[in-house]
């Protein structure tokens, strides 16, 4: 079928006599079969698809050049839709109008003849020319109305019908051609597939006469697993055996080791009561030692006539500490240290006791709110009550370069010192410790971990001093 450029097939719809349909509609109706000649010059003739739709296209074109009083009612509303809209909208109203308006029919074929030139006066004279194309003609034809105009629309029919068919052999064999290129493409595929299917035949084969192969050779390594694993269990059943017999073995010599261990229970048992023996005998001895010391002691002291100490080692350290000489060697250690102040009861209980107290060390963790003349007060009066209590003699070394003027005396059994210049309490309380002799319990109140370590090192038994500061709260 032959449109002109800007012509839509679905631009108008088929011209029947009396049909009016409203605007903005399309008519996609099949169209009814009417007589293919017109019985009387009256009756609308049958129109190709294509020829409805150009006639239709051509009248949309020229509407908008009709006075508004050339424009019937029901199309001055499509003559102000836009150009495209116009044909696609307003052609069943066009096509209505044509057939029963030949007034309005007449006006559109003058302003079209005029519009196509030489082609519309040929069409409009009869004498269209023969290279025009067909619709073109009929469209023409059909406004014009010229004489034999029916014939022309026949003709118009029968050269689309003629191009339709030519159309429709054309597309059968555009398709009967893609359908032997879709046959020779899935041939190629099939002939492709089919090799890839040989190979793929030929390695599986070839895969096959490997696994058999593969299959020889594990039938070969099973047979030797086999072997082997009998081979296996021979030797676990004679491995069992020996186990066997080397557990009965263990269970004789169990039983002679529990005998052993019975006899040497019993033996034991006899060395205990002969040690207790000997013990008794040992205790009876070491009475009878101790008596006889004493009494040499007794007989040695009359014997040198040795009048009582009126100075102790402390006394000596307190006036000439830099030329006193300490005891060669180290003593071996002779407490624990202890918080508690029954362990400081306990260690104050022994003969001959000296009790070295770091008198700031004491001050500083009990009474630092008070100045240092207070604190060195309070200490000498708790010292002087301890020192009444236990007898122990008590030693209290202050740093100071040199000695505290104005105060009181100390009291009974209680030394206070103070450090000389260049040196530090902690030195003069080591002082005090190596002076001692060994054998003699010294106990060191102070909480400085290198006056504790040192002081313990020489044989002395350091406490902390919140052990003397919780012994005199007490007091």
């Amino acid at each position: 079928m032959n449109t002109r450029p800007g012509n839509d097939p679905a631009d108008a719809d088929a011209l029947r006599p009396g049909e009016a349909l409203a605007a903005g509609v399309e008519d996609t109706a099949a169209e009814p079969e009417l007589p293919e000649a017109a019985e009387d010059e009256g009756a609308e003739p049958e129109l190709p698809e294509a020829t409805r739709q150009r006639i239709v296209h051509l009248t949309a074109q020229t509407l908008p050049a009709l006075r508004r009083d050339e424009l019937p009612m029901p199309l001055r509303k499509v003559a102000k839709f836009a150009p495209k809209q116009r044909a696609r909208l307003g052609g069943s109203t066009i096509a209505a109008q044509l057939a029963a308006d030949p007034a309005f029919r007449a006006t559109i074929a003058a302003k079209v003849v005029e519009g196509t030139g030489e082609l519309g006066a040929a069409v409009a004279a009869g004498h269209p020319p023969a290279a025009a194309d067909p619709v073109e003609v009929a469209a023409l034809a059909y406004l014009t109305r010229p004489e034999g105009w029916l014939d022309l629309l026949d003709a118009a029919g029968a050269a689309v019908r003629v191009k339709d068919a030519d159309a429709a052999v054309s597309a059968q064999l555009a398709e009967a051609q893609q359908l032997v290129a879709h046959a020779e493409h899935d041939r190629a595929i099939a002939e492709r597939e089919a090799e890839k299917l040989r190979v793929e035949l030929s390695e599986l084969r070839t895969e096959v006469v490997d696994l058999r192969a593969s299959n020889r050779g594990l039938a070969k390594e099973l047979r030797e697993t086999s072997r082997r694993e009998q081979k296996a269990a021979d030797s676990l059943a004679a491995e069992r055996g020996r186990l066997n017999k080397a557990g009965e073995d263990h269970k004789v010599e169990v039983r002679r080791l529990r005998q052993e261990l019975e006899q040497a229970r019993k033996a034991l048992e006899q060395a205990r009561h002969g040690a207790r023996d000997a013990r008794a005998l040992n205790d009876a001895r070491l009475w009878l030692l101790l008596e006889t010391i004493g009494e040499a002691a007794q007989g040695l002291r009359r014997e040198l006539a040795l009048e009582p100490a009126e100075k102790t080692p402390a006394d000596l350290i307190g006036g000439t500490i830099a030329d006193l000489p300490g005891p060669s060697g180290t003593a071996a250690a002779r407490g624990l240290d202890a918080d508690d102040p029954s362990r400081l009861d306990d260690l104050l209980a022994l003969p001959k006791a000296h009790l070295v107290v770091d008198g700031y060390n004491v001050t500083m963790r009990g009474y630092k709110e008070l100045s240092l003349e207070q604190q060195r007060a309070r200490l000498i009066r708790g010292m002087s009550g301890l020192a009444a209590q236990t007898g122990a003699e008590t030693t209290i070394v202050f740093d100071g370069a040199e000695r505290m003027h104005g105060l009181p005396p100390a009291p009974r059994g209680v030394r206070v010192l103070f450090s000389r210049k260049g040196e530090t309490a902690d030195e003069v309380i080591r002082a005090l410790v190596r002076a001692e002799p060994n054998g003699r319990p010294v106990i060191v109140i102070s909480s400085d971990k290198e006056v504790a370590d040192g002081t313990r090192r020489h044989g002395a038994y350091p406490l902390s001093s919140d052990t003397l500061l919780r012994r005199l709260s007490r007091a």
